[in-house]
């Protein structure tokens, strides 16, 4: 019930603060699980995402996101939580696979979990080759992954900067990609390989997006991005 008011309430955010066009929201699955990967632009994209799609979406945030004090305390912890964001610790010895279970435990209930698969927000906006974290969800949970493309977030706010400000965005969900093929191979490097590079090659299509890094080899897995 929290969660339905609070985005009841802040829905409006879309319209008069981010200006938001958004396309293709009946790509989500109506039931089930499902991931949403994404591009990363902005810390606002957190925000952005899962004010714009038909179901909730959840995603990892730093722990201490909800756990400050006062009234600005109070604000984020509210927004976090109504946003479905749940706090991970990041610099731990098991955060890594802290995360991927969290995550798991999030699409094993049937519901969706959000991804940026470059591990980090991008800083000369291209788009960097994705870590096969996402690929292991997908296959462990044996669920569909939607690409989904942000544009103008970081206009809105760029990389350092302390305060939001007024700009268009747009949010496009792509067609719902399965890899049946893989079935059962969550372990194995070459179809997780395999995977997240079709995946990222759905959201370089929906962003047009210049790549960065593709003929490199890909830096070891990295869990799910807290923003």
């Amino acid at each position: 019930m929290f969660y339905l008011v609070a985005r009841f309430l802040l829905r409006p955010l879309l319209v008069l603060v981010f200006r938001a066009r958004v396309r293709g929201r009946e790509n989500v699955p109506a039931t089930g699980a499902f991931i949403i990967a994404s591009n990363h632009l902005s810390f606002v994209d957190s925000i952005v995402i899962p004010l714009a799609a038909p179901r909730r979406v959840h995603y990892l945030a730093k722990a201490e996101y909800f756990t400050g004090s006062g009234v600005g305390g109070w604000l984020t912890r509210t927004l976090f939580t109504a946003l479905g964001a749940m706090p991970v610790e990041r610099e731990t010895s098991r955060a890594a696979q802290g995360a991927l279970d969290t995550a798991l435990g999030v699409l094993r209930r049937g519901e969706g979990f959000g991804i940026y698969p470059e591990g980090t927000r991008s800083r000369d906006g291209r788009l960097a080759r994705g870590k096969t974290g996402v690929a292991w969800l997908a296959l462990t949970a044996d669920c569909p992954v939607v690409p989904v493309a942000v544009a103008g977030t970081d206009r809105v706010q760029p990389v350092d900067s302390r305060w939001p400000r007024p700009h268009r965005v747009s949010v496009t969900f792509g067609a719902p990609l399965t890899f049946p093929e893989y079935r059962g191979q969550a372990a194995k490097g070459r179809p997780r390989r395999d995977v997240t590079d079709r995946i990222m090659e759905a959201i370089a299509e929906l962003s047009g997006q210049e790549k960065a890094g593709w003929g490199q080899q890909p830096a070891p897995s990295a869990p799910p991005a807290a923003p």
